[in-house]
């Protein structure tokens, strides 16, 4: 599966799909800091007023995951870490578009994410899911530690209650 590494301008001009994937992702109920309704604008706005800046500044690294030029997936690996935590960097944002899950796209943006942590110099990556997810699945499977669980974290995405969500990390070797 093609894994793409998206620049500020590059973003830019794939906001459609990508504003698009993130709001199918809301309204298939994942637990990515938006309720529902969120339709396709104000996921773009999200994604001009917090990542196309970062981006651009160099503090976050964008990667897409395609199927027949179509974004399917997505992953974010935010470097914007304090000065004593430049060793370690946050993954964010992990979407697969809910009509093409489980076709291995999130392993390999994970992958690719992980190598990029690496070439960066991070030797620790943090990460947070919803507790009970598929999600939770996946990081076990790729070497993540479960560090602990929060409960009641935060409003699920359709407003049903509180879900409980689970810290992992895991060490990679510097590249």
């Amino acid at each position: 599966m093609p894994i793409e590494e998206l620049t500020a301008a590059t973003a830019e001009a794939e906001l459609p799909a990508l504003a698009g994937l993130l709001a199918a992702c809301v309204a298939a109920g994942a637990s990515v800091n938006f309720l529902q309704p969120f339709p396709p604008q104000d996921a773009a706005a999200w994604w001009r007023a917090k990542v196309l800046p970062a981006l651009a500044r160099g503090e976050r690294r964008v990667l897409v995951a395609r199927v027949g030029g179509a974004i399917i997936g997505t992953a974010q690996l935010d470097l914007a870490t304090p000065p004593n935590q430049a060793h370690r960097a946050d993954v964010s944002k992990v979407l697969v578009h809910p009509q093409a899950r489980r076709r291995g796209a999130a392993r390999a943006l994970m992958l690719a994410l992980e190598a990029i942590a690496a070439e960066e110099g991070r030797t620790l990556l943090t990460l947070d899911t919803v507790t009970g997810s598929p999600a939770e699945h996946l990081y076990r499977g790729l070497g993540y530690t479960l560090a602990g669980v929060i409960p009641d974290y935060a409003l699920a995405a359709d407003r049903s209650g509180l879900d409980s969500t689970s810290l992992f990390w895991k060490r990679i070797p510097a590249g």
